[in-house]
This record gives C-alpha cells, sequence and structure tokens, in this order.
C-alpha cells in the first residue's frame, strides 16, 4: 500500500528544480518562523546610566596658601658658663619649665675654694688700706708743725690712694668668683618648653658649650616666605594694616594655620609682618605671624600652611572635582543637555574649593555635568542620567581640643 507521503515525493520529483528550490525554501523558512506576519526586528541596548550633577553658582571665597614652618616666640640656648662635670640634670626633657628653674648643676667646689680665696684677699687688702689711712690721719698735722718732712705725708698719701685701688679690685675678684659659684646653677632664663639635653652627667663642660634650648612656644611663631610678586600686590594693604595696628584697630583677614595631616589649628594668627628686605637669591621675602598655643601642642620645626582669604570670586561656578578629566594639560568636562544627549566640553579652571572645582570659562549656569560613568561616554551619546547623591563640601576638620600639658617637679595658612 502506498502512504500518502510517498505519493507527495514523488510528485515533487517530477517537478522542475526551480520548483523543488521554491519547495524547499518555503519549508525551510516554514520551519525557522520566517513568516513575515511573525518576524520582530532585533532589539538595542539601553542608554548607559550616568550620574550627574547641577553646576553650582556663588560667590566663593579665595585663599591664598604659603608653605611655613612653625618656630618658638624666643628660643633661648642654655650654655655652660663656667667649666667644670656636670654633676646633675634637674628637669624633665620636653616640658614645660618657668624662668628661674634649676635646669643643670655644675660641680661647685673649685668656684666656692676660688671664692674663699677672693674673700682672703680682699680682707688683706682692707686692712693694707686701714694702716695707710692711719698714716695719712697722723701725718697731715705733723707736716703742717714740720715734725715731718712733706715727702713723707706725700709718700703716706699715694700709699693710701694704692691701697684703696687694691681694695676695689679684690672686691670685683670676690664678685667674679661668686659669679662664678651661680654660674654653676644654670637656670632656665625663659618660660616655655625644654628641650633634649645635648650634655651628659659626668661630662667634662666647657665654657659656652651647648647644653639645651628652651623655647617659648605661646604664642608660636609661623615664618612663611612669598614672592616678590605676591608682596608688591598686598604691598599697600600691609602698610594699612601695620598703621591700624599701631592704633590698636582691627585689620585684615585674620591667619589660618593648616597642619601637616590637614586639619585647621583652631587659633587664628594675627597681621603677618614682612621681613626689612627681599632675598635675592630666591625672590622671596620671609613673612612672620603669631599663633596662640595655650596648650604647647605646637612645637618648633612643624611644617605648616599659612592661608588667608585674599579675594572673592562673584557668581563663581562650581563643579565636583572628579567631573573634570584632564588631559595633556587641557581640561575637559562631560555636559548633558536637556534631550539627554552627551557634549564633551573644554573648559578652563579656576581655583579648588574643598572638593569642588571654579570653572572660568566653558559652562553655563544650570548645566548638568557627568560625575560618574565618564568611561561610558562619548560625544553625541543618549544616557540615562541619575543626579548623584549629595556628599557635604570637604574642608579641613577643626582641630580638637588638646589636653593639658603635663606637670613636671618643678612646673610643668593655592599658592596665590
Amino acid at each position: 500500500m502506498i502512504t500518502r507521503s510517498m505519493q507527495l515525493r514523488r510528485q515533487i520529483l517530477a517537478k522542475p528544480r526551480s520548483s523543488v528550490g521554491v519547495l524547499l525554501f518555503v519549508s525551510v523558512c516554514a520551519g525557522a518562523g520566517c513568516d513575515k506576519q511573525g518576524q520582530s526586528a532585533p532589539s538595542l541596548p539601553p542608554p548607559p546610566e550616568v550620574l550627574v550633577a547641577a553646576v553650582m553658582q556663588r560667590d566663593v571665597p579665595i585663599y591664598s596658601e604659603w608653605l611655613g614652618t612653625t618656630d618658638g616666640a624666643i628660643n633661648a640656648q642654655i650654655r655652660a658658663r663656667v667649666q667644670g662635670y656636670l654633676q646633675q640634670r634637674l628637669y624633665r626633657e620636653g616640658t614645660f619649665v618657668k624662668a628661674g628653674d634649676l635646669l643643670f648643676s655644675i660641680d661647685p667646689r673649685p668656684y666656692q675654694a676660688a671664692l674663699d680665696q677672693a674673700k682672703g684677699d680682699l680682707g688683706r687688702a682692707e686692712a693694707a688700706l686701714g694702716k695707710t689711712q692711719l698714716d695719712v690721719s697722723r701725718y697731715t698735722p705733723l707736716a703742717k708743725e714740720g715734725a715731718i718732712s712733706q715727702q713723707e705725708l706725700d709718700n703716706a698719701i699715694q700709699a693710701n690712694r694704692g691701697n684703696q685701688a687694691a681694695v676695689e679690685a679684690a672686691r670685683a675678684a670676690v664678685k667674679q668668683a661668686e659669679l662664678n659659684l651661680e654660674w654653676t646653677q644654670v637656670k632656665a632664663p625663659i618660660d616655655g618648653i625644654a628641650g633634649i639635653s645635648i650634655a651628659q652627667i659626668g661630662d667634662l663642660i666647657e665654657a659656652n658649650t651647648l647644653l639645651t634650648t628652651v623655647s617659648r612656644v605661646d604664642p608660636i611663631k609661623v615664618t612663611f616666605p612669598i614672592s616678590e610678586r605676591e608682596y608688591l600686590k598686598f604691598a599697600d594693604r600691609v602698610a594699612t594694616a601695620m598703621q591700624a595696628e599701631k592704633r590698636a584697630e582691627p585689620h585684615g583677614p585674620p591667619l589660618e594655620l593648616v597642619l601637616a595631616d590637614g586639619r585647621v589649628y583652631p587659633e587664628q594668627g594675627g597681621f603677618a609682618l614682612p621681613d626689612r628686605e627681599v632675598d635675592v637669591k630666591t625672590g622671596t621675602i620671609t613673612v612672620v605671624s603669631y599663633f596662640p598655643n595655650p596648650k604647647n601642642i605646637l612645637r618648633p620645626g612643624l611644617y605648616a600652611k599659612a592661608r588667608a582669604v585674599t579675594d572673592t570670586k562673584k557668581d563663581a561656578l562650581l563643579v565636583p572635582q572628579r567631573a573634570v578629566q584632564e588631559l595633556q594639560g587641557t581640561y575637559h568636562l562631560a555636559v548633558v543637555s536637556p534631550d539627554n544627549k552627551v557634549e564633551l566640553r573644554t573648559v578652563k579652571v579656576g581655583e579648588r574649593v574643598g572638593n569642588l572645582w571654579i570653572i572660568d570659562e566653558g559652562l553655563n549656569p544650570g548645566d548638568r555635568v557627568v560625575v560618574e560613568g565618564l568611561q561610558k561616554v562619548r560625544d553625541g551619546m543618549t544616557v540615562s542620567p541619575k543626579p548623584v547623591p549629595p556628599e557635604p563640601e570637604t574642608q579641613p576638620a577643626a582641630m580638637p581640643a588638646a589636653p593639658a600639658a603635663p606637670a613636671t617637679p618643678t612646673a610643668a595658612k593655592t599658592g596665590g
């Protein structure tokens, strides 16, 4: 019995070859589902998602910053004034001492002996002076009566004057011996922080040997160089401020101190005083300012940046720093238009303010810039913008309150 499928096959083979190809194409298309009614276009990927931020506009204070170092308001070098063996160190290194506190003791015995000898010499000189004074008193009336010659009286007077000079010299020797003995007790000349001892107990100390240094650090002195051009720019302000300071009037913006860890020192500095001359080698002039340091936290030699508000930029346009791309000294931003198309713009940047950047040219108020997803965008691309989560503007944190100074047995500011 011949099946229906076999009959169909014979009919197909009997048809011309072109008809066979058409049938095969139809059967393949039918099997693949390629009919026009069921055909679907390929789906396009969605536009990339980016985070955008609106351009901010406001008045911005412009800081000028200068690199500086801290120093003691007074640095007193403690030197030995007499020779001898160092017997004692009577202060705690690195702590606060008061003027008059005993720091070192040098063996006083040789100087006590020298003082005793000087006092003995003074006694002999005073005895000799007493004898010649008696001679002058006795010879004066006798010379008037002619009992002795005038020459004998003159000799007695001259001997008396010589003994007076000898007494004065002996008294000076006693005073010097007393000073030498006193100098064996080395005392602090000022209030301040006493440094680490250079000399050790048992050392033979020569006169003028440096033993340690005491620095007055409240207030702390901050020195920093500014360029000749900066000085000329602010010279008029400096002159006005100096006149106002003489009259005890407010003058100029205060200085801030930014420490090495980025924190802003809580105390503000006073008016900065320029040195008398410009260093011809560096083209800079040294400027000095003083900052209160009641807890003695700041020590000489610290790195610091002194800064002050020297200008205010009106209606400045600001964007997050991470939205700005730099390539070979040229700065770029990706701006998203109202129809969500990306436009890459070359901009001119200004000063940095915390985590923001002032844009001087290339932006308009109300523009949106890409903050995250910059690596995914191209000029003219359509994107799906999402607002960037708000974040606080980073400013150097204030320095926390410092603990009180420990007690001792004796007392304890963009380069512009």
